[in-house]
């Protein structure tokens, strides 16, 4: 992993759009069945809206029902960080991007296999790179 990206909250206002930065800064939620990559099936790579930062493979996208964009697993272990979640009265894990400790949304044991693990993510948290040709299958 690369060195963490650290700016100030005012430096992030003015490179993120008032919806990113209320859901990637503040830990916010965008709508379900609004976000842009809901349904979204291209293959190729999601990464971090904030900071480039790799996330999930297209392969491990799944239609969860939820109407967020949900994965099974992100690239790797060191792509997203962990934290407990206590803000909606119950414990939740939230995900931030291990780059740049945005918020990206939350993970649930109740995935596919074969990790059994349901990352639901905010569209608004990620930005899509399609695969070169002959990469990936997409979802």
């Amino acid at each position: 992993m690369t060195d963490k990206i650290e700016k100030s909250e005012e430096e992030w206002q003015k490179e993120l759009s008032p919806e990113q930065f209320h859901v990637c800064r503040q830990g916010g939620t965008e709508r379900p069945f609004t976000g842009k990559y809901n349904e979204f099936k291209g293959a190729g790579l999601f990464v971090c809206s904030c900071c480039g930062n790799p996330l999930f493979d297209s392969n491990t996208k799944f239609n969860s029902g939820t109407g967020w964009p949900s994965f099974f697993a992100p690239v790797s272990k060191d792509a997203v960080d962990l934290h407990d979640d206590w803000s909606m009265f119950m414990r939740r894990t939230e995900v931030k991007c291990a780059k740049c400790d945005a918020h990206l949304g939350h993970v649930f044991p109740d995935g596919p296999q074969p990790t059994g693990q349901r990352f639901c993510m905010n569209s608004v948290s990620l930005d899509f790179q399609e695969a070169a040709d002959g990469e990936g299958e997409g979802a």
